[in-house]
């Protein structure tokens, strides 16, 4: 991978910290309770259970570590040198390695402890088994102590390196201590860069941005170089060693020809050829800081001629600049970037891929099908425009609504209807488009008036001839009785409903059924009070009208039979129309006794699941086990892991 967050890389907890964690989690996380007296398998499996989960909390959080921190092999050339040159990649790979080799011991001594855990015989041996196991992850974790404790110290300095993208477009600004590189990259960037007067305050690679064409441009600002063998040279030098070495990059070789930073031109030009083999393939510029101070043409003549090899070279670009006065900072800059991205074009064009690209791209160039000039079409507004760029003339402009309005003040009105797409003499109408839940374009008829003409004509037509006139004869006396009669009728009945009504949703407090006998609502004696108020007579002697029921009454019985049948309904003091529950259904005596015995066998073996003897038994067991509380105890802890 060409980029690696090494922000996100958990923290690495302490060997005590790992141990306290994973146990106390086994001990949350898994049953406590345990007896003697269950059986031989739950036993085994109760502290089987804790043995694994101890082993892959483990695990999980030793994958963890392994997995987050970067393997030098999959990340660029650029972050695992400058790893190599920060924490020594033979000791980094070292603590990795035996993270994983104590993760593969912890497997091992849980899967061992497991299989002789299938075979306990009793509970205290299988604790004591349990006990074993994680007393030797615990060992295998303590072991690790130096190892957790460097890579949290590795995880703590990867957070702070810069995020520097090794593929995107790169300024890197490098040269020896106090010649201006940090002022620089301030001057052009959002970085804050520390910047004294003397030499290495620059100690660690740092990262700016800036825009240049609408792109994004990273700049990075190298600790200053001396020039010495590269096996002399310390951690913050190689730093930037490694950044010359491997980003793709326009780079900036800062010098000093006033030499106020301690060191003369031959010296810095020196520096410049060891170091040239590492810019090879890469836009390369050698700028002069600190103009202000003395110019190039101002140097005396040797120090001319030892800058005359590096002029006459046609790859070497060289610029001046004062970082001080800003005087030639923006021009470095952009020559810089156009550098840059013209060396990442031919880079590209010289790749495969380009080949494979421009294959299919196609101009197409049109040939003229006769000798008539046709000439572009171009908007009279754009032309407009053109010819106001060239003359720095100020084009008209439309009126907003908002000038409009303040022009007129409280004169001015709102026009809602101005940009109507229809005719001046329709566009201002009111008419509704919905008008009682009905869509008025569906009535709309053209000839609706002439049809509103006719049908006043035919109605002054209807009456004139007398159409409208009241013909009808006069009722006869009966007919009028039996009108309000029915009429009297329909009223009572909407009143006996709307009762009704108020009846069922009244909420009132409701008696028991044995206290007070319920009265009834409807009866035959109440309707014939009723119909006889609204005038209808209803006789008991007609057929016709008799609407109340036949009652059936009992036949006799003997006394013998009435007063042992009453008996037996006070001993039982239930109704005799139902049979008792426990014989509903029942052919016959043994049946019943039948049923009885498959009843009390299905109530014991209910019971019997709950581990009880039956339904007396309240037996409460030993929840202070002994094998666990006896024996002297001290001030420490009391846990029981």
């Amino acid at each position: 991978m060409s980029q690696y967050n090494f922000k996100k890389i958990a923290v690495v907890p302490t060997s005590t910290e790992f141990i306290d964690v994973t146990l106390s989690k086994t001990q949350r996380k898994t049953p406590t309770v345990i007896h003697k007296h269950y059986k031989i398998t739950r036993i085994r499996q109760f502290y089987m259970r804790k043995v694994r989960f101890t082993q892959s909390n483990f695990h999980e959080r030793l994958s963890q570590i392994i997995q987050e921190f970067p393997k030098l092999e999959d990340v660029h050339p650029f972050y695992a040198d400058l790893m190599n040159v920060l924490y020594d990649k033979d000791h980094y790979k070292l603590a990795l390695g035996q993270i994983n080799t104590c993760r593969h011991l912890i497997d091992n001594v849980a899967k061992d402890y497991v299989r002789l855990l299938k075979y306990g015989d009793s509970m205290y041996r299988c604790k004591q088994l349990k006990r074993a196991a994680m007393g030797r992850m615990a060992t295998l974790i303590k072991r690790q102590a130096p190892a957790l404790q460097y890579l949290e110290q590795v995880r703590q300095h990867l957070g702070r390196l810069p995020s520097i993208d090794p593929n995107t477009r790169t300024i890197l600004v490098c040269g020896f201590p106090n010649v201006g590189k940090s002022s620089f990259v301030n001057k052009i960037t959002r970085a804050d860069v520390e910047v004294q007067p003397y030499a290495f305050t620059t100690k660690a690679l740092y990262v700016g941005h800036t825009d240049y064409k609408y792109l994004r441009w990273q700049v990075v600002d190298t600790p200053g170089i001396l020039d010495h063998p590269l096996e002399e040279r310390n951690t913050i030098e190689m730093q930037a060693i490694t950044a010359l070495a491997h980003l793709r990059a326009a780079v900036l070789y800062v010098a000093d020809p006033s030499e106020q930073c301690g060191y003369n031109l031959q010296q810095q030009i020196s520096l410049f050829n060891n170091i040239r083999p590492l810019f090879a393939n890469k836009p390369l510029m050698f700028v002069l800081n600190k103009t202000d101070i003395i110019r190039m043409e101002d140097l005396p003549e040797e120090k001319k001629s030892v800058l005359n090899e590096i002029v006459q070279d046609p790859d070497i670009l060289m610029l001046e600049m004062s970082t001080f006065t800003e005087d030639g900072v923006m021009n470095v800059k952009q020559e810089a970037c156009d550098r840059l991205l013209t060396f990442r074009i031919e880079s590209k064009m010289r790749t495969k891929k380009v080949n494979d690209f421009l294959n299919r791209v196609h101009v197409a160039m049109p040939q003229p099908r006769d000798d008539k000039q046709r000439l572009p079409f171009i908007p009279e507004q754009v032309v407009l425009k053109k010819q106001a760029m060239l003359t720095d003339g100020a084009l008209p402009k439309k009126k907003l609504l908002r000038e409009i309005e303040l022009e007129l003040g409280d004169d001015y009105i709102l026009d809602l209807k101005r940009n109507y797409d229809l005719p001046e003499e329709i566009k201002y109408d009111i008419i509704p488009e919905i008008w009682e839940g009905h869509n008025i374009a569906d009535y709309i008829d053209p000839d609706i008036l002439k049809r509103l003409e006719e049908l006043e004509k035919e109605e002054e037509t209807r009456m004139q001839a007398g159409y409208y006139d009241d013909t009808d004869e006069e009722e006869d006396e009966e007919t009028k009785n039996i009108h309000g009669l029915a009429l009297k009728i329909r009223e009572k009945k909407k009143i006996m409903k709307i009762e009704r009504d108020l009846k069922k949703n009244s909420r009132k407090p409701t008696l028991p059924r044995n206290t007070v006998a319920k009265t009834r609502e409807r009866s035959v004696a109440g309707l014939k009070r009723k119909m006889s108020e609204l005038g209808v007579d209803i006789d008991d002697k007609n057929p016709n009208t008799n609407f109340a029921r036949s009652v059936s009454r009992a036949r006799s019985q003997p006394p013998e039979k009435r007063i042992r049948k009453e008996s037996t309904a006070r001993s039982r003091s239930r109704s005799m129309s139902k049979p008792p529950r426990d014989e509903m259904g029942i052919k016959d005596l043994s049946m019943k006794l039948k049923l009885q015995k498959h009843k009390a066998k299905s109530q014991k073996k209910g019971i019997a699941k709950l581990a009880r003897k039956g339904e007396g038994d309240r037996h409460i067991f030993d929840l202070k086990p002994k094998h666990l509380f006896t024996g002297k105890r001290g001030t420490g802890k009391t846990d029981r892991r």
